[in-house]
């Protein structure tokens, strides 16, 4: 009687990567301090626009410069003051004495709203119709709306990366604390267990990105304030893509940086470069996203091309051409650095006590 000898066969290194992505994904999803915080945030966005829908609702009817030969439309809720010209109409805005002024226009309305350096959205919706908007200064919407626009990419992108950044660098040393690190390096190689760490946390990330995108979206159309989604089309899927690649580039200088060290109370002390690497291109484009020079230089640096080439879209600054060049640096780039932080990962994960000096990482 012979015996039949059977061998487990091992998973593939594409179903390693996926396991231990899941296995990510579950752990953070049963973690009580990674829903509430998610609930917190989805709180916050949920009422910043109640708010500012209940604000504008309560607001005290704008003044409005109307000149001669304009008829108010029935229902408009405006203070209306007379002038007799354009030129009178314009000192009142100029002057700050009223919020917008009617004018006359050959348009099917009779006439157009006149705004100083920013679109009077208030007096438009106040109106009740959709009238033809001049400005007296053009650049100054572009610039606000620019500025609004930068804030939004910018804090999405830099909550993100800090969040899940400080997420996966804490399951890594959390790892190595409980010395669950060696019973899974056995059955899989390094490399893939940082593969799918990296998997799992982008998933998380986007996920979180995407739901609150989404509540944003149809909280603003609930409220009557879909005016502000206008334009974001495009930009919008760029940013997701730029997020994507964006996002695993820091992945990977946590995963590595969290795992030179072997205590939770030590991360800081690894991780605060990389922290720097997300917080400087994120305050520079915030704070210089009215200079072209420096917009356009940050939207080819990896580390704030996620903010820089969305925004950039967004104002019309950019050719067909460069979001996609921006890209190609930034994936090439992302390659380059995934390949650093999985030695410093290999080279540091087993070593358990002092933390480990990145030259010795690099060395193995």
């Amino acid at each position: 009687m012979s015996t039949v000898r059977e061998t487990a066969r091992p998973y593939s290194a594409g179903r390693s990567v996926w396991l231990v992505a899941m296995r990510e994904v579950i752990v953070r999803l049963r973690s009580v301090a990674f829903l509430v915080s998610t609930g917190l945030m989805l709180v916050l966005i949920l009422g910043s626009i109640v708010v500012s829908a209940v604000v504008s609702a309560n607001a005290a009817d704008p003044k409005v410069a109307v000149v001669q030969g304009v008829t108010l439309p029935a229902g408009a809720s405006v203070d209306p003051q007379d002038v007799a010209t354009r030129a009178d109409a314009e000192k009142l805005l100029k002057a700050g004495d009223v919020d917008a002024a009617l004018i006359p226009d050959s348009g099917p309305l009779g006439f157009a709203v006149l705004g100083d350096d920013s679109i009077p959205t208030g007096v438009v919706q106040a109106l009740s119709v959709s009238p033809k908007v001049e400005l007296l200064d053009p650049s100054g919407a572009a610039g606000f709306i620019g500025y609004i626009v930068a804030i939004g990419f910018g804090l999405v992108f830099f909550l993100s990366a800090m969040t899940f950044g400080s997420t996966i660098a804490q399951s890594v040393v959390e790892e190595k604390q409980t010395r669950i690190v060696e019973i899974l390096l056995a059955t899989i190689p390094t490399r893939v267990l940082l593969a799918g760490k990296i998997l799992g946390t982008t998933i998380l990330a986007l996920g979180q990105v995407a739901l609150l995108l989404a509540i944003a979206i149809v909280s603003l159309s609930v409220t009557g304030q879909s005016e502000l989604l206008l334009g974001l089309g495009m930009p919008f899927v760029w940013f997701a893509i730029f997020f994507v690649f964006g996002f695993i580039l820091l992945a990977a200088l946590f995963a590595a940086t969290g795992a030179m060290v072997s205590r939770q109370e030590d991360i800081g002390s690894t991780t605060t470069p990389v922290t720097m690497l997300v917080m400087l291109p994120y305050f520079a484009t915030v704070f210089f996203n009215d200079n072209p020079v420096v917009v356009t230089v940050m939207s080819y640096v990896p580390f704030s091309a996620p903010i820089g080439m969305p925004l950039r879209l967004f104002l019309g600054d950019a050719q067909w051409w460069e979001p996609l060049l921006s890209l190609a640096i930034l994936v090439a780039t992302c390659f380059a650095v995934i390949a650093l932080g999985a030695r410093i990962y290999e080279n540091s994960l087993l070593r358990l006590g002092q933390r480990v000096k990145l030259a010795e990482a690099l060395r193995g």
